[in-house]
């Protein structure tokens, strides 16, 4: 049946507030081990790649969202980050913030 959502969600019913696009980066904090940023670094190795230094293996997450402006944006965003989105004993994160164009 075509128009049927069979995952049980709906697209979210259009807003009047403006849009923005998040990238969000996390990334474990310098005092972490990072086990796998180390096995990169080590299979690089035995490909060749002796020359790379250290590596740190992080999330990028992609969202959009709706607010009413760029700090309340920001301000929703740091909650996420801070709530789900990153571990804030371990981790560290940073986001770009981008207001797309309205229709």
């Amino acid at each position: 049946m075509r128009g049927t959502n069979y995952c049980g969600f709906s697209p979210p019913p259009e807003s009047a507030l403006p849009h923005y696009s998040a990238r969000i980066y996390v990334t474990l904090r310098p005092s972490v081990l990072d086990p796998a940023g180390t096995a990169v670094q080590s299979g690089l190795a035995h490909m060749g790649y002796d020359n790379v230094g250290p590596i740190r293996i992080g999330k990028y997450i992609e969202l959009t969202l709706d607010a009413e402006n760029e700090a309340a944006a920001s301000q929703q965003l740091d909650r996420m980050c801070d709530q789900l989105l990153a571990n804030p004993v371990i981790e560290n994160y940073r986001f770009e913030l981008q207001t797309l164009a309205t229709a």
